[in-house]
């Protein structure tokens, strides 16, 4: 697999100081501001822009999520505040008992829980009543935070999966020039175009292999700059002598890094797997208990997101072969059936929101 070189001066004039892409996002909840609206959209969908807020907030693009060390195992891609998130249930409440059960199996400390959400209460997200482990959060806004999945997104990655979703041969360029007074347009309008998957190719010019205009158009008027940004359609595109379609994806995204992801989460998702066993086993000695098994699906949803949040969804046209993407997904979908359709409790609290928005993407595999 071909390391992606960055195209010669990609981005470095449109913002100094500023870096040419964001972080990797990652599990962490986004932070919604009055001027921004987190999205519905896709780079697979251009129907759902139906208005200005429906516009892709560059804030989704999330802060840094936990470095990945070589032992799978000891790996863990649930921040705290992506965890409460997570167990937040469909009457919208977090149960404190819960939380700190999870938490404590997920190696996170009581202080560091309860930091965190003196934080989001603080910040408006939750309200909070009662005291210690009987305490009861409700979440006030974002509910299910940045762990929630991408409908369209999601179900995109699995049409072009099961070679539904054929690339059509075309590269959608997008560039920009806005003013150094509009800095603050500018540098949202480059992290949109990043989180919709376009690459930058120089100062203020991006190349995109899906049709994001639509979406591209709506967050530049959103944020008053329409007569800035011009967009091109074609099927000729080149850098330097470098013509051919597959080699142009690994120039300009970082394939490596979104294969390394999807690796994880094939790994995460097959450790998963051996864990529960098969339905047969679920009273047998060592089989995960009610805790552990939301334990799981909680590592395993925001394993799913650590993969799928950053990866632009190229075509398979112009991936490498073999691509562990379509793999991973597959992997995730079984585990994620495998957890949900275990021995349910006989009683207690509804299960977190989580599963219900999972299990409807899982229909896609």
């Amino acid at each position: 697999m071909k390391r992606r070189v960055t195209p010669p001066e990609a981005a470095r004039t449109e913002a100094p100081g500023a870096s040419t892409r964001p972080e990797p996002a990652g599990p962490a909840a986004p932070h919604a501001s009055p001027e921004t609206v987190t999205p519905a959209a896709s780079p697979a969908s251009t129907e759902a822009v139906a208005s200005p807020e429906a516009v892709v907030s560059p804030e989704a693009v999330a802060p840094a999520e936990p470095a990945a060390p070589a032992d799978d195992s000891a790996w863990n891609p649930v921040p705290t505040r992506t965890l409460v998130h997570a167990l937040v249930r469909t009457d919208g409440t977090v149960d404190a008992g819960e939380l700190y059960t999870v938490a404590g199996l997920l190696s996170m400390t009581d202080q560091q829980v309860r930091l965190c959400v003196k934080r989001l209460v603080a910040e408006g997200r939750f309200t909070h009543e009662g005291r210690g482990r009987k305490a009861v959060l409700r979440a006030v806004a974002d509910p299910t935070g940045a762990i929630a999945p991408d409908a369209a997104h999601v179900g995109h990655a699995y049409r072009q999966d099961h070679g539904l979703a054929p690339w059509d041969g075309r590269w959608h360029l997008f560039a920009f020039a806005v003013p150094e007074s509009s800095r603050a347009a500018r540098d949202a309008l480059r992290d949109t175009l990043l989180h919709l998957g376009a690459a930058p190719l120089h100062g203020g010019l991006y190349a995109a292999a899906h049709p994001i205009a639509p979406l591209v158009e709506a967050q530049a008027r959103h944020l008053g700059v329409p007569g800035q940004v011009t967009y091109l359609t074609s099927t000729d595109l080149r850098i330097g002598d470098v013509t051919e379609p597959r080699e142009l994806a690994a120039v300009l995204w970082p394939l490596d890094e979104i294969a390394a992801r999807h690796d994880r989460l094939a790994g995460f998702a097959r450790g998963c797997l051996d864990r529960l066993g098969t339905p047969d086993d679920a009273e047998r000695a060592g089989s995960p208990t009610a805790p552990e098994r939301l334990t799981l699906a909680v590592q395993l949803a925001a394993a799913f997101t650590y993969a799928m949040r950053p990866d632009p969804l190229l075509p398979p046209e112009l991936l490498p072969e073999p691509w562990p993407g379509a793999g991973a997904r597959r992997l995730f979908a079984t585990a994620w059936t495998a957890l949900t359709t275990g021995p349910a409790p006989d009683s207690g609290p509804p299960l977190p929101r989580l599963f219900a928005l999972y299990e409807d993407l899982t229909a896609y595999a």
